[in-house]
């Protein structure tokens, strides 16, 4: 087939459009390659350790600092992103949780899908996508800790939604759901929401993301809970 002059040149420049719109950052998608390096250096837990790992959004990725003072000595590994949504933390799900062989797993996740980070989502898929973490979970013997998602009346980044309601009826469904499989249920919403639904201006300045007040708050509630999932078997 005879090539001519410009379309070489159209090739070229497809070729060129294809490299400047298609960053290497945009192929992983479920930023797999955030904590791959921490993960491949971390030892195997002992055989009398009680490893927990915190997988979530933001919430879970900005308490790091805090966890020294907050759990101290305890082996509590966090592996938090900021702004995930369900369908990202599930398929980073084995390489991050899975393959750190905790006793303990602690998930909270799901305001980010509400806000609508990756596509508009339906309560439904939240939940779906949560239940097939609590299966991978309970099928490698991992306990579950699934945590309400905290109060929020408003999205700073998405100021046309008001999220309390869906909130509220995620974290309902969360409740019964924790029941029905033998899970510990974690209710942060109930100690962390003003009258309107939103997070406590106490414990946030912005009305999503909690102050180190707030994860003083948040600590000994998650505490509580690792050590009934540990004390139970927690549906395993």
């Amino acid at each position: 087939m005879k090539r001519t002059r410009n379309g070489i040149a159209f090739c070229c420049l497809l070729a060129g459009l294809v490299t400047v719109t298609e960053p290497l950052g945009a192929q992983d998608w479920a930023q797999l390659g955030e904590y791959s390096r921490a993960n491949a250096q971390l030892p195997q837990p002992a055989s009398d350790e009680d490893r927990v790992v915190f997988i979530g959004n933001s919430i879970i990725s900005s308490w790091t600092p805090y966890f020294p003072t907050m759990f101290p000595g305890k082996p509590y590994i966090n592996r938090g992103i900021s702004g995930q949504t369900t369908p990202q933390i599930l398929v980073r799900f084995r390489q991050d949780v899975i393959a750190l062989k905790p006793a303990v797993v602690v998930i909270l996740a799901g305001t980010n899908d509400i806000a609508g980070n990756t596509g508009p989502s339906t309560l439904e898929v939240i939940e779906g996508n949560l239940m097939s973490m609590v299966e991978l979970a309970q099928a490698h013997g991992i306990r579950v800790v699934l945590a309400s998602v905290l109060p929020a009346d408003r999205s700073k980044w998405k100021p046309e939604l008001s999220p309390a309601e869906t909130i509220v009826a995620l974290n309902q469904w969360m409740k019964d759901y924790s029941g029905r499989v033998g899970i510990v249920y974690l209710d942060y919403h109930s100690q962390m929401a003003n009258e309107s639904g939103g997070l406590r201006s106490d414990l946030s300045i912005d009305g999503v993301h909690p102050t180190e007040a707030g994860y003083h708050l948040m600590a000994p509630l998650t505490e509580a809970a690792i050590q009934e999932a540990l004390a139970t078997g927690n549906g395993i």
